[in-house]
């Protein structure tokens, strides 16, 4: 028993600080967003998914003279895990590909945020709560956040 809770305390300490609000998970990262995104981009590409898109909202919002906190999402995903969501309710195609926000903070904090993919079970009526490909999403999102948030 004394194994068990020195195991569980040591794997609490290990894992990165993560904050929820309803279907929202948080990570706090280290560095600045552009380095954080980047090792995102790296975590995922090294996993065997796709970035298909990476969005600069920061330098968007720049473009017509307005100022933003840095702000990118990185847009990806992997057909083996998305595709039978999507065969189960083709609305689960408004939650995929898979996105991760890493942005600042008003007191300089940089976060990794997406969204839970459970909250498709929530809100689609195809998608059960239990299905695999579920736990799969979170925790390649956990995964993949969890890489990125340290330098």
């Amino acid at each position: 028993m004394k194994t068990l809770i020195t195991a569980a305390t040591v794997a609490f300490l290990a894992a990165p600080v993560m904050a929820q609000s309803d279907d929202i998970v948080k990570v706090p990262a280290s560095g600045n967003v552009e380095a954080t995104a980047d090792r995102l981009e790296a975590a995922i590409d090294n996993a065997g998914a796709t970035v298909a898109a990476r969005v600069d909202h920061g330098a968007a919002a720049a473009t017509v003279d307005m100022g933003l906190h840095d702000a990118q999402l990185l847009i990806f995903g992997n057909p083996k895990i998305g595709t039978p969501a999507m065969q189960d309710d083709a609305l689960a195609g408004l939650f995929l590909p898979l996105k991760v926000l890493v942005y600042e903070d008003g007191e300089g904090q940089v976060w990794l945020a997406y969204e839970d993919p459970a909250a498709m079970s929530d809100r689609l009526d195809g998608i059960s709560a239990d299905a695999p490909y579920l736990e799969r999403m979170q925790g390649a999102l956990r995964a993949l956040t969890s890489a990125a948030a340290s330098e």
